[in-house]
């Protein structure tokens, strides 16, 4: 009898909601997840992004992802999400941290605020009222650059007022290269027998490096000469100079226009038909004269991006000896008479007389060059390199030379000999 009213009174207390300490003291305890800042608990809710982690290519237009939450049905009052993925920092500003948008059970979207400045370390999401299943829609999108951020996988945990986990589940964001933007897509440009300048478009795809060429206008056969002071980008950024039959310099700057990239040109200057050879240095316009000394026109503004030009600075003689100059990325190269391509990397803009001596001594590329009828540099065909060179065989190839100059090659395009200049 003893036995069982100590059973009554224990089953008497449980229905009453009160747990004697030796019923309490034998009851088995199950651990749930420990995480900073919240009360240990068993999560009896769940978290679930439909279709799993999102895939965003950067540099295209924004994509989004569904997040389900299912509460328990004894959680009340207000309930806050922490999405916590390692958002890494970026190396060149804010202008790459993720541009995101939040919708909370189907109301508009409002900026989440998503950066890595957040002291937490955690993405901010919109708190809300309990209830069976909320849902998260996340839209998202990210410059080009934002590609190394990789696969990012985290946790959604939901916390009640008390700071306890309620539910928690994997959420996942995998940025991959996609398209870079305009002013990361490089520009080629491309004269025919008419005169007329065409613009070819740099894509990123490798399958396919350019889109269908564009006209940009006519009357372009009366220059002689044609060179980019800065590498032009699909955004219409990039500046060029062009000498005219009577020995003219005029200056193209871009215009930030795609459809119509370059601005009215203006003069530069008289006398340039004493030069057989004009290209872009990394320090200023280069010009060989016809007793093969090289000339350097520092530029004004320190940089490439545009006129005027300071007062030429002789480099030195002997560079007759070469049969094409040109440049890639921020190399001069020339080729020899044994088709020899020898690549001149600039001394630092701090080195004394720069001006005159722009050129650490030349460094050996390889042979073969002889191909060649134009050899050009681009900047990034694909967006995501430094430097890229162009050149076209006497078939009217086209090649590709990654990171050039470098020794393997990639056909990008054939009849090409329709044009006589490429810049």
């Amino acid at each position: 009898m003893a036995r069982l009213r100590a059973a009554l009174v224990t089953a008497t207390a449980l229905v009453a909601g009160v747990v004697p300490a030796t019923v309490a003291a034998a009851a088995p305890v199950t651990a749930g997840t420990v995480t900073a800042g919240a009360t240990e608990t068993a999560e009896a809710g769940t978290v679930v992004q439909e279709g799993g982690p999102l895939v965003v290519r950067t540099g295209q237009p924004a994509v989004t992802t569904r997040i389900t939450v299912t509460l328990p049905e004894t959680v009340t009052g207000a309930v806050t999400p922490r999405l916590d993925i390692g958002l890494p920092t970026p190396s060149a500003g804010d202008e790459y941290v993720p541009d995101t948008a939040c919708s909370v059970n189907g109301e508009p979207f409002e900026d989440c605020n998503w950066g890595w400045w957040n002291p937490d370390d955690v993405t901010p999401l919109p708190a809300t009222m309990a209830q069976r299943t909320i849902t998260y829609d996340i839209r998202i999108s990210a410059l080009a650059y934002y590609a190394y951020a990789g696969e990012r996988d985290g946790r959604l945990e939901m916390r009640d007022s008390d700071g306890t986990v309620v539910a928690s589940g994997p959420v996942g964001f995998h940025f991959v290269p996609g398209t870079p933007e305009a002013g990361d897509r490089t520009t080629v440009h491309a004269r025919d027998k008419d005169g007329v300048l065409w613009q070819y478009e740099s894509t990123a795809d490798p399958a396919r490096p350019f889109k269908p060429r564009t006209r940009v206008g006519g009357g372009w056969n009366g220059y002689t000469a044609l060179t980019k002071l800065s590498w032009t980008t699909a955004s219409g950024h990039g500046s060029l100079v062009a000498r005219d039959k009577d020995g003219v310099l005029w200056y193209h700057e871009g215009s930030g226009g795609p459809a119509a990239p370059f601005k009215p040109r203006v003069r530069e200057g008289g006398g340039w038909n004493t030069y057989t050879s004009i290209s872009a240095g990394y320090h200023g316009l280069i010009a060989r004269d016809r007793d093969g000394v090289l000339w350097n026109y520092p530029y004004e503004r320190g940089d490439s991006t545009g006129a005027p030009l300071k007062p030429r600075v002789r480099v030195g003689g002997g560079w007759n000896a070469y049969n094409l100059i040109s440049t890639i990325g921020d190399r001069v190269v020339a080729r020899d008479s044994a088709g020899v391509l020898w690549s001149y990397e600039p001394r630092a803009s701090t080195a004394p007389d720069v001006d005159r001596a722009p050129f650490k001594p030349r460094v050996r590329v390889g042979g073969g060059w002889n191909t060649y009828n134009a050899v050009r540099g681009t900047g990034d065909i694909d967006g995501w390199s430094g430097r890229d060179g162009i050149a076209r065989d006497t078939a009217g190839n086209l090649w590709l030379y990654k990171d050039a100059p470098a020794a393997t090659r990639i056909k990008i395009g054939w009849s090409w000999q329709i044009y006589n200049a490429i810049v």
